[in-house]
């Protein structure tokens, strides 16, 4: 168990979907400070106001309104404070050749939302533990999804 908490921070416009990370997150003996934004709007914004350290890992959902996940993905990534954040991304989309470009674009991993909560809880814990443990190396393409 890691003694200081880390800083993660959530987009996603789903209402449920948020509460079941929420939920997940507090089942994991990992110490976490979450913070979560609707979309992807006010991610940027949110962002753009933070003074001191920057989150640990995003956890950033593809389809959101107003700005969905690749624009946000790529405005972090072109911004020099943010750009060595790993960014999980966390959708229900399955679509390869945007995972394809969500990789290429600089996304840590891919996560696709399962539906059975114990699933959720394992595969937050697995990037979790990844990101802590592995100094925010990029994986090679072939793990960058993971399965719960």
């Amino acid at each position: 168990m890691n003694i200081y908490p880390i800083d993660l921070l959530l987009a996603d416009d789903d209402e449920d979907d948020r509460l079941l990370f929420k939920e997940a997150l507090a089942e994991l003996p990992i110490l976490t400070n979450l913070t979560i934004v609707n979309d992807g709007e006010q991610l940027i914004q949110l962002l753009a106001t933070l003074t001191g350290q920057v989150p640990a890992v995003l956890f950033l959902d593809l389809n959101m309104p107003r700005k969905n996940g690749f624009e946000c993905l790529t405005e972090i990534r072109l911004n020099e404070k943010y750009k060595s954040v790993p960014v999980i991304i966390y959708s229900t989309s399955f679509d390869e050749e945007m995972i394809n470009r969500l990789y290429k674009n600089g996304a840590q991993y891919y996560i696709r939302k399962p539906a059975e909560f114990s699933k959720l809880k394992d595969v937050i814990y697995e990037a979790l533990i990844l990101i802590t443990q592995r100094v925010r190396i990029k994986p090679g393409n072939e793990k960058f999804i993971l399965h719960s």
